[in-house]
C-alpha cells in the first residue's frame, strides 16, 4: 500500500505531458457543457462534474501523490483518453472549425506525450490496489 509518507511519484510525467494534458482537460471542461448546452442545461452540468470528478476521486497509486480511490493504470488512462475525446468532440460541435482543428491539434499531441506515462500505467495495471 502506498502511503503519503513513502510515496514518490514513479511515472514519467514530463512538464510538456502535463501542460498538454491540462490544457486538453481545461478544453474538454468548457466546450463540453458549452456542446450540451443547447440541448439540456442539466447534461451540461452532469458533464462537468464527471469530467473533473473521475480523475479527481480515481488514480493509480504511483502516478499522483495524492490517491483517494486506487485503481489500475488502464483506468487512468482511460479517464485521460475520455478527456481528449471530449474536448474535441465537443470541439467540433461548440466552436468554429479553426478553433477546432487548434484543439485535435492539441488532442494530438497531448496523445503523443503521454505514451511515455501510459507504458509505466500500464505497468501499473496489473498490480494490486487498495
Amino acid at each position: 500500500m502506498t502511503t503519503p509518507e513513502t510515496h514518490q511519484q514513479s511515472t514519467p510525467d514530463s512538464r510538456l505531458a502535463s501542460g498538454l494534458r491540462f490544457t486538453t482537460e481545461l478544453v474538454a471542461w468548457i466546450a463540453t457543457p458549452w456542446a450540451l448546452a443547447g440541448h439540456a442545461w442539466l447534461l451540461a452540468a452532469l458533464s462537468v462534474l464527471l469530467l473533473i470528478g473521475l480523475p479527481t476521486l480515481f488514480s493509480t497509486p504511483g502516478d499522483k501523490a495524492h490517491v483517494m480511490i486506487p485503481v489500475p493504470g488502464y483506468v487512468t488512462i482511460t479517464l485521460v483518453l475520455l478527456q481528449l475525446v471530449a474536448a474535441v468532440v465537443s470541439s467540433w460541435v461548440a466552436w468554429p472549425v479553426w478553433a477546432a482543428v487548434a484543439v485535435t491539434v492539441l488532442a494530438v499531441a497531448a496523445l503523443v506525450a503521454e505514451q511515455p506515462r501510459w507504458r509505466q500505467l500500464a505497468r501499473l495495471g496489473g498490480a494490486r490496489h487498495g
